[in-house]
Order: C-alpha cells, then structure tokens, then sequence
C-alpha cells in the first residue's frame, strides 16, 4: 500500500480538483434525499426500516459508477499519457489498483455524506442499528465491484464517453440479468446462472442486513476477475 500511496493520492487530487466530482456528489445526495422523502413517502410510511433508501442504490450505481470512472483509462489514453504511466517504476497491478483505489475512496466519502439521513431518522421509531450497518457494507462491496467493472470499461475505451457508455452498458447487464431468469421457459440451471450473476441479486440480503459470505465471495470474485482483465490488457498494450 505504501508503494501506491502516491499514485492513489494523485486521482483523489484529480477528483477533487474536479467540478465533476462536486456536481456527482451533490447529486447523489440530493436525488437520494428526494427519493426517500417524497419518491419513496417515508414519513407516511409509519416503517422504521431503511430497506427503501437502500433498494435503489443498485439503479443509481448504473450511472454514477461509470461517471468516477470513464475518466480514469480513457483520457490517459486520449491525452497521451498511459504510456507514460506505463513507463513509471510500477508493475500494472499497481497502477491498476491506484485507479482502483481512488474512486473507491471517493465513493467511501460520498457514502459517509449520506450518514445524516439515517442519524436524522433513528429517534423517530425502533430502527436496527445492525441492519443499516450490514446495508452499508454491502454498498460498499457492491460499489467496488461495479468500479472494477467500469475501470475494465475505461481500460477498454480510447474517451471518456465512451468508457462511461460501456460501463454503464455493462452494470445494466450485470445489475438486471437476473430478471431474465425469471422468463418463462428459461432451463432451470441457466436461471441460476443469471442469478448468480447479477450485482442486484446478491444485494437482496444485505438490503435485509444480512452478510451472507456467499454474496461477499461473489462480489469479490467479480473485483478480483475484472481487476485481472485490466492489468491483462494493460501488459498486452505494452508489450504490443
């Protein structure tokens, strides 16, 4: 960690330096508020669970996942610059991580920006301190997967459009695919291969406040497969 502390510390810089990183952040928290308290009409809902402000998180990390991470691949390659990095005294795993790293920190802070509300609403009824904890854990799994799925896409990409275009198209695909398996005449092995598949479908228990180590091994598995591919394509655009 010591070795990449520079290179994680430079796209933290690069996001807050960044209009963009401002405008996504006060539109997260903004569309969340909105849609807790008037979308999803928590007050007149008489629930103390928190189930509904974190049952969204999945659709909104469709678009704001890629958003952190179009700009990551993409515009060092259309600036000239990946090379350059790719020169640097750092093996690809590093840079890899590092690009990694720094939205994953950034999207840490956006979820800590979003602690008021559930501070906000615990005295008004008997909520489960434990179940907010486990859905907060699972956002965070969640969102590093989907970051290694959009870092894949930027590596992929030669502009920032299209890296946000490609991600976004790829969490569509990974985020939803279990709804498939719910198509009529679909084999039943193939269901439970779309359901394992899907980002959402292993979401479902941690909205309930559940660590189940499957859901965990899963999200893992997609970093650890997606962050592979990167640093794989990265070495063969170097040697290539």
């Amino acid at each position: 960690m010591r070795r990449i502390y520079p290179l994680v510390k430079k796209e933290l810089a690069v996001f807050f330096n960044s209009p963009i990183a401002y405008v996504l952040g006060a539109a997260f928290i903004v569309f969340m508020s909105v849609w807790f308290f008037f979308l999803l009409r928590f007050p007149a809902r008489n629930v103390a669970s928190l189930r509904g402000y974190f049952e969204i998180i999945p659709m909104v990390f469709i678009i704001l996942i890629p958003a952190l991470t179009m700009r990551g691949w993409a515009e060092e390659r259309k600036l000239g610059t990946a090379e350059l990095l790719l020169t640097l005294p750092y093996r690809e795993v590093h840079l890899v991580a590092a690009k990694f790293l720094g939205p994953f920190l950034f999207l840490c802070i956006l979820m800590a920006l979003t602690l008021p509300l559930p501070l906000t609403v615990l005295p008004l009824g008997n909520f489960e301190t434990g179940e907010i904890l486990g859905e907060y854990i699972g956002i965070l799994f969640l969102g590093a997967a989907a970051l290694s799925i959009g870092q894949f896409s930027s590596v992929l990409s030669t502009n920032q459009v299209s890296a946000f275009l490609l991600g976004a198209g790829a969490l569509i695909f990974f985020t939803l695919i279990h709804y498939a398996a719910e198509a009529s005449g679909v084999p039943s092995f193939l269901a439970a291969v779309l359901r394992y598949l899907s980002l959402d479908y292993h979401f479902d228990s941690f909205r309930k406040g559940v660590l189940d180590t499957r859901d965990i091994a899963y999200f893992l598995f997609i970093c650890a497969v997606f962050q592979y591919l990167s640093v794989k394509t990265l070495v063969f655009r170097k040697w290539s």
